[in-house]
């Protein structure tokens, strides 16, 4: 029996990319995720997600990540599709991945709809969705970090270059490297996301 969790890292920030992972084991194999100390992504500190990241890889059947770039981001907000962009990049992953059940992670209001569209996109029957799936199901908090870490390790590459801060609205420092560079070039890197309403506040302030 393939059980398989997915979730998302990076849906609220204004830069770099939303990042989808899924991860497949057995069911027996579940206790061992619970004894290394997997937990939702969100109630772990840095060193320790990338710790787990490596043992939840080992542990792993199989596993799969995509990344949504902030231009593909920005075409679905325009149309009001975000939920369906997600939607249909987790379906991807578990199309991938191909378990007998699925638990994800549901950014749309209403789960069982998000349920159904990805069992429709993915032809996989068995889709399970719930709101704070990643702290309620080992297996979406395995695939939480494994999300995290990835975006994590996106972001410390552009950080190079750039001194941008985590890249969520709530980071003064994002809001000052977005509003500098804007005054800067009147324009914003092909990083960040165009369609989020912080940096169209900025854009239409300068």
């Amino acid at each position: 029996m393939q059980i398989c969790g997915v979730d998302d890292a990076g849906r609220g920030s204004l830069l770099g990319p939303l990042v989808i992972a899924g991860i497949s084991l057995e069911k027996r194999k579940l206790k061992q995720l619970s004894s290394l100390g997997v937990k939702d992504s969100k109630k772990l500190s840095p060193k320790s997600r990338e710790e787990l990241y490596k043992k939840i890889i080992k542990i792993a059947d199989d596993y799969y990540v995509a990344k949504i770039t902030p231009r593909s981001i920005d075409a679905s907000v325009k149309k009001h599709c975000l939920n369906g962009l997600e939607a249909k990049y987790m379906a991807k992953v578990v199309s991938k991945l191909n378990p007998d059940t699925s638990y994800v992670d549901s950014c749309d209001v209403n789960p069982k709809r998000f349920g159904k569209e990805i069992s429709k996109l993915s032809e996989n029957s068995k889709i399970k969705s719930y709101h704070h799936a990643d702290s309620r199901f080992v297996i979406v908090s395995a695939a939480s970090i494994i999300a995290k870490v990835t975006r994590d390790r996106a972001i410390a590459r552009l950080r190079k270059t750039h001194d941008l801060g985590s890249g969520y609205p709530s980071d003064s420092v994002t809001v000052k490297f977005v509003t500098k560079y804007y005054k800067k070039h009147h324009s914003v890197p092909s990083f960040v996301r165009k369609t989020w309403k912080p940096v169209q506040k900025i854009t239409e302030k300068n």
